[in-house]
C-alpha cells in the first residue's frame, strides 16, 4: 500500500490518545493519531514522524499520523492499513490461490471480523492485530488490556466447531523483528485465549512488513511464541554452549536413522558408559536394519543381557520388520512415520527425526524435563502427561529449523552435565543462566517436582544353580509378565533351608551330591523388589533323570547363546558359572 501526500515532521507531545503535537516546516501541528494504543515507547519528544495530509479541506484537524522513527527502525503506525495490506496479500494469492472472495468486516455471532474469505472448498474468519510494540528485537500484543481482543477469539474458536476455518493474523508493523509473542506482561487473558484458540484449531499468523515513510507491504513471516519466550531466549546459548562442550560420542558421529535409534532405545535403559561398551558390538553383529529383522529372538536377547531393555529389543525387532515390510528396507524419513514404529514414543521419534533429518521436533526425556522446569521454575508434576506435553509444545515452538539436532542435543547434554538431577546443579557453567527462572528465585534444587511412585512390593526367592561337570541347568520363563519369553535360573517363591532346597530338587529328579549355600542378593525392578537367597547344588548328570522342562547349557553356550538377565548376575558369579 502506498500513502499519498506524506510530510515528516518532529514529534513533540500527545496530550490524550487521539491527538498529539508535532513540528512540520517550522510549524507547530495539531495531529490525529490514528492508533489509540498507548505508543509510549514509540512516541517520544524529538522522535522523527511522518504524517499524511488530508484531502478533505473541511476536517478540523489536517494531519494524520502514520509512521515514526525508533532508532534505525521505522514503523508504521496507522491502526486501519492492517486490515488493508491483509486483504492485497490475500487477493494476491498468498494465503491460497483459490480465492472467490474477499469480504471486509463481516457479522458472526456477537462479533465481527475483520475478514470474510471463500474459497471453492472453504469459508474462512480472518481476526488482524496490527502489532508495533518492539523491545530487543521482540514484538508483543496488545501493547493495553483489550476485552474485545479475547472476545474474538472465542467467537473464532466458535466458528472453527461450526466448520469454518478462521485464522488470526498479526501484522508487525515494521521490518527485522525476531519472534512475536502475546503481551503476559499488559493481558494474560488474551495470551490465554490466544493459547486456547490455537488448540481449538484457530491458525495463528505473524508477517513482518516492509515498511518507509509513504509504504506498506506485507513480507515475511514471523516466529510465534505462545508458550515461553524465556526459553526461546535460550536457544542461542544452548545450542552454542552444545557446539563446544559436548560429549564425543559413537551415536554423535553419524545421521545414519537406524544406528541413532539403536542407540536411543539403550540409553533409554542404561548410562552413557555402559552403552559405549555394547554400540559398536550390536552393530558389528548385525549391522543393517535387515539382520535385526531377520535375526533369532534368542540372539538379540543375548546382545541385550544384562542391561534390561529385553521387551525395548523384541519393539526393536517388530519395528525393523516394519521397515522392512512398509518402507522396502529403508528407514522412514518423517516424525510421523517414524513415531508409527513398534516401541517408538515422542521422544525417540524426535530424537530421530531431528539427529538424522534435522526435523523440527522435540525430544523431550527425562534430562530436558529436569532443564525445562527450572528454566522456567515450573512447579508442575513432570510425571503427569499434560505437564510433558506441554514442554514438549514449548520446545516445538522454539525449535530453530537449521538446527534442531544441536538444540535438542544442547538441552539433553545440559540436563546430563550442568542441570544435574543429585546434588546442586552447576549453575555458573550454565548457557541459560541468565535466563532461568528457579535459579532467580532460588528453588532450582526443589525441582522439577516429581510425584513419589509407589512403594515396590518385596518378593523373597531362592535361586538355585544345579550344575555337573559339563554344564547347568536353566529353564525358559513364561512368554508374558516379567522378564517374558528369557532365560533363568531355576528359583522358587520363598526361602528355602537347604534341605528343602535338597528336597526339591529330588523332587524334579536331580538328586544332589554337595549343596553349597549361597549369599544373599537383591534385585530391583521398577514395581517389585526381588530379595534372594541362593544354593549351589552338584548333581552326578544333569540330564539323566531330571523330570522338569529344563536346559542343560554348557559354559560357551551361557555366554554365546542363552541371555540371563541382569537378576541372576550375582548367582552367576556366585556359582563361578
Amino acid at each position: 500500500m502506498k500513502y499519498e501526500r506524506i510530510s515528516k515532521g518532529t514529534f513533540l507531545e500527545r496530550p490524550n490518545r487521539f491527538i498529539a503535537y508535532a513540528e512540520l516546516a517550522g510549524k507547530t501541528e495539531v495531529i490525529h493519531v490514528k492508533n489509540t494504543g498507548r505508543c509510549a515507547e514509540l512516541l517520544i519528544p524529538g522522535a522523527s514522524i511522518y504524517v499524511q495530509e488530508s484531502d478533505n479541506p473541511a476536517r478540523k484537524t489536517k494531519w494524520d499520523l502514520i509512521g515514526v522513527e525508533k532508532g534505525s527502525r521505522m514503523i508504521n503506525m496507522d491502526s486501519q492499513v492492517p486490515n488493508l495490506v491483509v486483504k492485497e496479500w490475500i487477493e494476491s494469492g498468498h494465503l491460497t490461490s483459490d480465492i472467490r472472495m474477499v469480504r471486509p468486516e463481516t457479522a458472526y455471532g456477537n462479533s465481527r471480523f475483520d475478514l470474510y474469505v471463500e474459497t471453492g472448498s472453504s469459508r474462512i474468519f480472518i481476526e488482524v492485530k496490527g502489532v508495533t510494540l518492539e523491545e530487543e528485537g521482540v514484538v508483543r500484543f496488545p501493547d493495553a488490556p483489550s476485552d474485545r481482543a479475547v472476545k474474538h477469539l472465542q467467537e473464532l474458536e466458535k466458528a472453527v466447531r461450526e466448520g469454518y476455518e478462521a485464522y488470526v493474523f498479526f501484522v508487525i508493523q515494521m521490518k527485522g523483528v525476531r519472534y512475536f509473542t502475546p503481551n503476559m506482561d499488559t493481558h494474560p487473558a488474551f495470551c490465554e485465549a490466544l493459547k486456547s484458540a490455537k488448540a481449538a484449531g484457530v491458525n495463528i499468523l505473524a508477517y513482518d512488513c516492509r515498511v518507509s515513510g509513504d509504504r506498506i507491504e506485507i513480507a515475511d513471516p514471523v516466529p510465534v511464541v505462545l508458550e515461553s519466550p524465556r526459553l526461546r531466549e535460550a536457544v542461542e546459548p544452548v545450542i552454542q554452549w552444545y557446539r563446544e562442550n559436548h560429549r564425543d560420542l559413537p551415536w554423535r558421529n553419524t545421521r545414519d536413522p537406524y544406528r541413532i535409534w539403536v542407540s536411543e532405545i539403550m540409553l533409554q535403559q542404561t548410562r552413557v558408559e555402559a552403552v559405549n561398551r555394547y554400540y559398536e558390538r550390536f552393530f558389528s553383529e548385525l549391522p543393517p536394519v535387515k539382520a535385526l529383522a531377520e535375526g533369532p529372538e534368542a540372539r538379540l536377547m543375548k546382545r541385550g543381557e544384562g542391561r534390561g531393555y529385553y521387551n525395548r529389543a523384541r519393539n526393536m525387532q517388530k519395528a525393523a520388520r516394519q521397515v522392512m515390510e512398509e518402507y522396502q528396507g529403508e528407514f522412514p524419513h518423517t516424525y510421523d512415520t517414524i513415531r508409527s514404529l513398534a516401541g517408538i514414543g515422542n521422544y525417540t521419534a524426535g530424537a530421530v527425526s531431528s539427529f538424522a533429518f534435522g526435523i523440527p521436533k522435540p525430544a523431550v526425556d527425562g534430562n530436558v524435563l529436569r532443564v525445562l522446569s527450572r528454566i522456567l521454575a515450573s512447579e508442575e508434576d513432570i510425571m503427569k502427561a499434560c505437564v510433558r506435553s506441554w514442554m514438549e509444545r514449548a520446545v516445538e515452538e522454539v525449535i530453530p529449523e537449521q538446527n534442531a539436532s544441536d538444540f535438542n542435543q544442547g538441552l539433553i547434554e545440559l540436563g546430563a552435565l550442568i542441570c544435574v538431577p543429585n546434588g546442586d546443579p552447576r549453575c555458573r557453567e550454565c548457557p541459560a543462566a541468565g535466563l532461568c527462572l528457579a535459579r532467580e528465585k532460588g528453588i532450582q534444587t526443589r525441582l522439577p517436582v516429581k510425584a513419589k511412585a509407589k512403594a515396590r512390593r518385596i518378593e523373597k526367592r531362592t535361586v538355585l544353580i544345579f550344575r555337573d561337570a559339563r554344564g547347568v541347568a536353566i529353564r525358559k520363563r513364561p512368554s508374558r509378565g516379567l522378564l517374558a519369553g528369557l532365560y533363568e535360573l531355576p528359583n522358587v517363591e520363598g526361602h528355602l533351608t537347604g534341605r528343602q532346597a535338597a528336597d526339591y530338587g529330588k523332587s524334579i529328579g536331580l538328586m544332589p551330591v554337595r549343596v553349597r549355600k549361597l549369599e544373599e542378593a537383591k534385585h530391583i525392578f521398577s514395581h517389585v523388589e526381588w530379595h534372594m537367597i541362593g544354593y549351589e547344588m552338584l548333581v552326578d548328570e544333569l540330564e539323566k533323570s531330571c523330570g522338569a522342562e529344563m536346559i542343560f547349557a554348557k559354559k560357551e553356550e551361557l555366554e554365546t547363546v542363552y541371555s540371563i538377565p541382569s537378576a541372576f548376575e550375582s548367582y552367576m558369579n556366585l556359582g563361578r558359572i
